[in-house]
Order: structure tokens, then C-alpha cells, then sequence
């Protein structure tokens, strides 16, 4: 089931604090940058961040499961009507992040 894009536009004016949030639609479901980096993805109507260790602490609740099937696990992020505590995740995610290379043309 693809998200709905309702759905993700709440989710990219939820984590508007983070920096700039966007979102691309890849596969019938949503890739999610922030600040030009991928920190997650939005998959059948739920919020999947980048499993990273700097990430941890942060979460207040520890819930990892695959976006799609045949995904690795991801921070599966269910607590999304929080703008202040979504947009320090995603801020965390893309701060852990190296900046994307230039594409070459």
C-alpha cells in the first residue's frame, strides 16, 4: 500500500524544524531528505528513519522494523504529532550524515 500524500506532506511540515525537508516519491512510496541527505523513508503511512547509533538515545521508544519487504530494519518512528521531538530527530540524522558529493554531469 503506497503512502498517501496527505501523509507526507504532515510528516515534511512536522520536521520543518530540522532544516529543509522534503520528500521524493521513489517506488510508490517516499524517500526523505533533510538539508539535501536521506534520513528516511514514508511507507504505508509510517515514518522510517535511518538506524543510526547517534540516533538511540533520542528515540523515546526503541521500535525497529523493515519499511518494505526485503529492507533492513529502521527506526520505525511512531510518535509523529510531536513537531519539536520529530524535528530533533531528523536534524539528528541529517547532522550524522556526510554531506552528498556533487553529481557529475
Amino acid at each position: 500500500m503506497a503512502s498517501n500524500p496527505d501523509f507526507v506532506q504532515y510528516i515534511i511540515d512536522q520536521c520543518s524544524g530540522a532544516g529543509e525537508v522534503s520528500a521524493r516519491k521513489m517506488f510508490g512510496d517516499y524517500t526523505l531528505y533533510c538539508n539535501a541527505k536521506v534520513v528516511g523513508l514514508i511507507s504505508d503511512n509510517g515514518l522510517y528513519l535511518k538506524p543510526l547509533d547517534s540516533l538511540r538515545p533520542l528515540l523515546r521508544l526503541l521500535s525497529m522494523r523493515p519499511p518494505y519487504d526485503g529492507a533492513k530494519p529502521y527506526f520505525y518512528i511512531e510518535d509523529v504529532d510531536d513537531h519539536t521531538y520529530l524535528s530533533s530527530l531528523v536534524k539528528a540524522v541529517a547532522d550524522s550524515l556526510p554531506t552528498p558529493k556533487p553529481k557529475s554531469k
